[in-house]
């Protein structure tokens, strides 16, 4: 019947009946603190938030907790592309020098789990390629873009390096200009473009002129980029997700730092083209939610043992719960979580193992039960000294919540 309908539609009016293919595009601008991106004009910024949304969101990990990550550029694109924090991924500074590869980034899960879908990287640092992601190492699974285009900042003869900084602007130009035409002309499944004189500016001038101007040049780029993909959706058969984001906010005094925790070095934004927004997009999310999303709208059902580990959720379609948070007291444990759909029952599962940083399998044991709509499970239970995992399973999402016993 689907099939006779297909081929009517077909004949009547010479179009496709075929399902949308589906592409992503991601965009990290460097050290964009919230508050500087609000009070910027960004014309492009508001036109993708008015098809989809804007939020405030954060990096940093769980402040004073377990998850802790430094509001640094390198763990700041590592959480976003493993959905994790530094605690898993092991990335804590811009060196790069021991990341933990068995928690996968997006593009190595994409391949794994669908490999006739391409990939591909524009950046402004060569390092995303080949420090974060990995490529090309056996511990990083052999991973391989399918195309790249990055490295510009290491040609200074192309790009004479001046103190002012500019040539890194003029980089960023290139690099935005690269995935345009890419875009137009080969629509990978998956993209990352990463622009940096926006932080090269907060650097030098902290809140200032210079900074806004930055914004202003970063939206023009991201523009670029955008009207490609609309064209991709006019002339193609595409469904296209964008998601802009950033790796840090700045410091509370001048503007110029970060690193640290402060509200305002933790406070990023999300801008995406995206109208099928839930709960946990508007409720302040982590940037490790970022992985998920793109990986549900991909249709990527992710293996087991790596979405066991995943700390994002994803902030479209439908979730039943987030933010889960343990404490034990004496031999009792009280699990709590902020309920998103009431409907069904969280199973709570748990092992006293960490086998997966380390490359092996971890086996979970069922611990009980609970009704999502409670956001409430307690049980009387001993936790051996170290690091117990749990793992809640319910119907729409999984999470994941430590319980250190020192």
């Amino acid at each position: 019947m689907l099939k006779s309908i297909c081929l009517l539609f077909l004949a009547i009016n010479l179009v496709a009946c075929t399902t949308p293919e589906k592409k992503v595009m991601i965009i990290l601008v460097d050290g964009v603190p919230a508050d500087v991106l609000e009070s910027v004009d960004t014309p492009i910024l508001d036109q993708i938030a008015a098809q989809g949304g804007y939020t405030r969101a954060y990096q940093g990990g769980g402040k004073d907790e377990y998850t802790q990550t430094p509001t640094i550029s390198a763990p700041g694109y590592m959480n976003m592309i493993t959905g994790v924090w530094g605690n898993k991924h092991n990335v804590w500074g811009n060196a790069v020098r021991n990341p933990n590869y068995n928690y996968w980034n997006i593009f190595r899960t994409v391949k794994a789990v669908n490999p006739e879908m391409t990939t591909a990287i524009f950046s402004t640092w060569e390092d995303n390629r080949t420090k974060l992601v990995g490529e090309g190492k056996p511990d990083a699974g052999n991973f391989m873009f399918d195309h790249s285009y990055d490295g510009f900042e290491l040609d200074t003869v192309r790009f004479p390096h001046t103190d002012d900084r500019t040539f890194m602007f003029t980089i960023d130009e290139t690099v935005s200009q690269g995935a345009a035409d890419y875009v137009l002309s080969d629509a990978p499944n998956l993209s990352w473009v990463y622009l940096e004189f926006t932080d090269d500016m907060g650097h030098m001038y902290g809140d200032s002129p210079q900074m806004i101007e930055a914004v202003k040049g970063m939206d023009n780029q991201v523009g670029r980029i955008w009207a490609a993909i609309q064209q991709r959706e006019k002339d193609f058969n595409e469904d296209w997700m964008i998601v802009v984001t950033t790796d840090h906010g700045r410091s509370e005094d001048t503007g110029m730092g970060h690193g640290g925790q402060s509200e305002r070095e933790r406070t990023t934004w999300i801008v995406t083209d995206q109208n099928n927004l839930n709960e946990r997009f508007k409720s302040n999310p982590p940037v490790v939610d970022v992985a998920a999303s793109v990986l549900r709208f991909l249709n990527i059902e992710v293996p087991a043992q790596i979405k066991e580990e995943m700390d994002g959720i994803p902030f479209i379609g439908d979730i039943s719960i987030m933010n889960a948070n343990a404490k034990t007291a004496g031999d009792e444990l009280t699990l709590t979580w902020d309920v998103a759909d009431k409907s069904g029952s969280v199973e709570i599962y748990q092992t006293s193992t960490n086998n997966f940083a380390k490359g092996g399998v971890d086996e979970y044991s069922l611990l009980g039960k609970a009704e999502v709509k409670d956001g409430l499970f307690k049980m009387a239970v001993t936790f051996p000294v170290g690091t117990t995992k749990l793992l809640l399973k319910a119907p729409h999402n999984w999470l994941n919540v430590w319980v250190i016993v020192e």
